[in-house]
């Protein structure tokens, strides 16, 4: 088998340039705060290694969901701190955080039961999460300062960051806005002079006033870093700009009569003459199946809809108006012309969803 060769030319394009402008954009609003890149599940689907070497000088920590991925970013050599959103799922991966100042998330007791008894060559920084509303991970509001007491006492620990996380990211909520309360109240009464971690990206892109006043030390900056702005009613957003393009050829047309069905189940008729686009992409290269009829796409400047029910590799679409449409014209699916967020919509899901979900088989190529 030759590796590095893609004769199928469906693809996602991911821009470094673009990537690079929404980190300054958003070191912009960070005021005094430490940033931190969110590179979990292959750094929401843009390639972990590629995106975290592209915003190395501009982040002050990564963080990741566990033990793994952050290994993979020591083997690529890079060095700044990584925090474990999950934390450590054994005992036996502490040592490993130690030496490798990874910062794992200390959730509940078996962790905490871990970080007291286990020997360690050198102390570990962690992170205490609170949870204040999310009810995901976390320790209740009334434990917390007892189990910060016991992990400031230990000489197993270098350092403590308090943390929690938003169950509803605009700051203008009112749940929002009692999360952060109870946090802030939670840190005074724990340590008022911790470091402390609250704030993703729809709370800074939501903030009205300075983050920095009382509750976040260390901003987690995930899905604006991709140039995706969370859906903000009334708030207005910096210039992100998308950094995946995903694209595909169309490999086949045909013309069909007024009344034929296209795809799977029939779902999609034809109320006139038509002519029908298919498409080198699907579900399993991770375009959604559950994307309807009418969900656009982007050929030739116009939205173009789609026809049919999504396949494995294929999709049709409706080219009845475009003028001139060819074998090996590329549509975008999503990317500078056309907001995942519009196709997440048509499919029933969020942009996370569709960028986590582009398949393995669909190569990453920097431009």
């Amino acid at each position: 088998m030759t590796h590095g060769l893609h004769f199928r030319s469906t693809r996602a394009e991911i821009s470094r340039q673009a990537l690079t402008h929404n980190v300054q954009l958003i070191k912009e609003k960070l005021g005094n705060n430490y940033l931190i890149g969110v590179v979990k599940a292959d750094a929401y689907g843009h390639g972990m290694i590629s995106t975290a070497q592209a915003i190395a000088a501009n982040v002050d920590a990564y963080a990741v969901a566990y033990i793994d991925e952050a290994l993979a970013l020591r083997e690529a050599g890079l060095t700044q701190p990584i925090v474990l959103l999950e934390g450590c799922f054994s005992a036996a991966e502490l040592p490993i955080c130690a030496h490798y100042n990874l910062l794992p998330v200390i959730h509940q007791q078996h962790q905490l039961d871990a970080v007291l008894t286990t020997r360690l060559a050198r102390p570990v920084g962690v992170w205490l999460k609170a949870d204040t509303g999310l009810h995901r991970l976390g320790w209740r509001p009334e434990q917390l300062p007892a189990v910060y007491q016991q992990l400031d006492q230990s000489t197993q620990v270098a350092s403590i960051t308090l943390m929690s996380h938003l169950a509803i990211g605009d700051t203008r909520h009112q749940f929002t806005q009692q999360q952060l309360e109870a946090f802030t109240d939670l840190c005074a009464q724990t340590k008022p002079s911790a470091q402390m971690s609250v704030i993703n990206s729809p709370a800074l892109l939501s903030a009205t006033k300075d983050i920095s006043n009382g509750y976040a030390h260390w901003v987690r900056s995930g899905i604006a870093m991709y140039g995706v702005a969370p859906i903000l009613e009334g708030v207005e957003l910096p210039p992100l700009q998308p950094v995946m393009r995903l694209l595909a050829p169309i490999i086949a047309l045909r013309d069909i009569p007024q009344g034929d069905t296209v795809g799977y189940g029939g779902t999609w008729r034809a109320t006139r003459p038509s002519k029908i686009a298919t498409v080198a992409i699907g579900y399993a290269d991770g375009y959604p199946r559950s994307a309807a009829n009418g969900t656009p796409v982007w050929l030739h400047g116009k939205q173009v809809p789609l026809a049919g029910t999504v396949s494995m590799d294929m999709i049709t679409l409706d080219v009845t108006d475009l003028e001139q449409v060819a074998i090996g014209d590329e549509v975008e699916l999503w990317g500078p012309n056309l907001s995942v967020n519009i196709v997440a919509e048509h499919a029933n899901t969020i942009s996370y969803d569709l960028f986590t979900g582009v398949s393995q088989r669909v190569p990453r190529l920097e431009v």
